[in-house]
């Protein structure tokens, strides 16, 4: 699995790192209005992990607040892209979440992690270690694909299932690439959650009107996200 998320991203950090911030209606008008809803303004002496950083949107977006910033990624050419966004105002590596993370215990106050445990099997090491790496009372904010949405899209007869499943995306860049992702049900999300972390909040996020302004091709898909999830957005934290 790992190998497919690698070639699949390594073919799409530059459409990742030209094309999606503006262009791309799931990411720029859907899910992250939502997820930029839970972080304040003002960040400043906030210690973040970006945890699947991609090209380096968010980890911009913290910086830019005054967070002090570590972003990860599994994708060398994602880090690269990172890289080059944000330049000297966070600190950015190659690391698999799937192993133990190179950080001292209780060096974090948030963990931001944006549509990237899906490509995860085993969410319980990963959680370990953020509850690990995060201090007490320290959040944890994810976001990934809505169960909903794996189960009645890709048509799956058994939705309390965790399996595998191939999507194929066409990109201006590269063309057709095929991404593998694991789909698993809600009830998974949530208990593997309260697990290690506290539950705050569970968003079923809504598109943002810009989204049909920007691209009013997509508005067959803007009018289905108003109706039917998409993304679950997931809040906690670890305790005192």
């Amino acid at each position: 699995m790992k190998e497919k998320v690698l070639g699949a991203y390594a073919k799409l950090a530059k459409d990742y790192e030209l094309h999606v911030d503006a262009e791309s209606g799931a990411n720029a008008y859907y899910e992250r209005p939502a997820m930029l809803a839970f972080l304040p303004q003002d960040m400043t002496g906030c210690s973040v992990l970006d945890a699947g950083c991609a090209a380096g949107w968010y980890t911009e977006q913290m910086a830019g607040r005054g967070a002090e910033v570590a972003a990860i990624d599994v994708s060398p050419e994602m880090v690269e892209a990172a890289q080059r966004r944000v330049g000297s105002r966070a600190g950015v590596q190659v690391q698999d979440l799937s192993e133990a993370l190179p950080f001292a215990g209780e060096t974090f106050d948030l963990i931001l992690s944006s549509l990237t445990l899906h490509y995860v099997e085993d969410w319980q090491p990963v959680f370990a270690e953020f509850r690990r790496v995060l201090k007490p009372g320290g959040r944890l904010l994810f976001s990934v694909h809505h169960p909903f949405m794996d189960f009645t899209v890709f048509d799956r007869p058994d939705y309390f299932a965790r399996e595998l499943i191939v999507d194929r995306w066409t990109k201006k860049e590269v063309g057709e690439v095929e991404v593998a992702f694991y789909r698993r049900p809600l009830q998974e999300i949530i208990n593997t959650t309260t697990d290690y972390f506290i539950l705050d909040k569970m968003i079923e996020p809504l598109p943002v009107k810009e989204f049909l302004e920007r691209l009013p091709q997509s508005a067959k898909f803007y009018d289905r996200l108003l109706h039917r999830p998409h993304f679950l957005i997931v809040e906690a934290h670890k305790v005192l």
